[in-house]
């Protein structure tokens, strides 16, 4: 068996609005409560706060996981990849696409406990709520360049994934918007004026700026039933679900919507979560050994809300033994 994690830790799991503080036991108990092999990290750095240790290496030592790091970000203010492994690394790559991925793609290749080689990818597709369509295009262009930098791997029959935080809904997958508006109001409120990078949405970072006039009538949304299913009718038409449709299309399976046909599985905001934008997806070769995968609500004693924005997006593959050609001539000639 080979358990993966996919996490968005928020802020490098720094909380600015206690001081930043560390979030490093609720991250770890959510984390080890499922004894992953792979965890991929989406926000695993904050680039305010460096003193050593950081909390990502600081999870690291608790978990006895080997911590690799990703790409430099291609701005100061900006977050990084990393990955935590128990397993062997077999090679790793970082992927910089400056001006066409939002982060560096992160490749990393492990071995298995039978041998068999995985490759994991960790992304992180640009958010920018606020640029409406133009925000989905650069969805869409991050995921056929990283379909293009996975196509090796599919041409070779090479079990792959890809995990992070996708930010954008599968289509046919609900969204609950006044669960996020009801969010992000609390947290502009409570914010108080302040421009600290905190790594929680915004209003602003919401709304598109020809529609920033409408933020009063926002904010009464979640007062009104009949407003907050109008609300969630119109976001859910207009939602736009571009890169997750690419992905699909080029034979990657939803590793959570595989396990779960109905079920919501919304990881964001874990206080009130109002959709899925965190996913698994397999290769074709790998969906075939998938045993179960589910989004985490809480983990030994903590509440998803308590570590992060996110919540987890865990999986389990079974291990495929694979026979060497002589006995898989033997096998079938005694089936004949």
């Amino acid at each position: 068996m080979t358990r993966i994690v996919s996490y968005n830790i928020l802020a490098g799991g720094y909380s600015l609005r206690e001081n930043g503080a560390r979030r490093t036991a609720q991250l770890t108990k959510m984390i080890q409560s499922v004894d992953p092999d792979v965890v991929g990290l989406v926000e695993a750095t904050h680039p305010l706060l460096l003193q050593k240790p950081l909390v990502i290496e600081e999870i690291a030592e608790a978990l006895n996981m080997q911590l690799i790091m990703g790409g430099d970000p291609a701005h100061s203010s900006d977050y990084q990849l990393a990955l935590l492994t128990r397993l062997p690394v077999v090679y790793t790559k970082i992927h910089p696409r400056p001006g066409v991925l939002n982060k560096p793609l992160l490749e990393v290749c492990v071995e298995e406990s039978n041998g068999q080689q995985l490759t994991i990818f960790v992304t992180h597709f640009h958010a920018a709520f606020y640029r409406g369509w133009a925000g989905n295009h650069l969805r869409e262009r991050e995921a056929r360049e990283i379909l293009r930098i996975m196509a090796p791997l599919r041409e070779e029959g090479r079990p792959h994934m890809l995990m992070g935080d996708f930010n954008s809904l599968a289509p046919g997958d609900a969204f609950k918007a006044s669960f996020l508006v009801r969010y992000v109001v609390g947290l502009d409120r409570d914010k108080q004026g302040s421009k600290m990078t905190d790594g929680h949405p915004h209003l602003d970072f919401v709304v598109p700026p020809k529609l920033r006039f409408l933020k009063p009538l926002l904010r009464t949304i979640p007062r009104s039933q009949l407003l907050c299913s109008l609300f969630d009718a119109a976001a859910t038409f207009y939602a736009p679900r571009g890169c997750i449709r690419i992905l699909q299309e080029a034979g990657y399976i939803d590793s959570f919507r595989r396990a779960h046909s109905n079920e919501w599985g919304f990881s964001c905001p874990a206080a009130a979560p109002a959709g899925r934008i965190d996913y698994i997806f397999s290769s074709p070769d790998l969906i075939e050994r998938l045993e179960q995968c589910d989004v985490l609500t809480s983990g030994e004693g903590v509440q998803g809300s308590e570590a992060s924005d996110h919540l987890p997006v865990t999986a389990e593959f079974g291990l495929r033994v694979q026979n060497h050609p002589q006995q898989e001539e033997l096998d079938s000639a005694m089936t004949h």
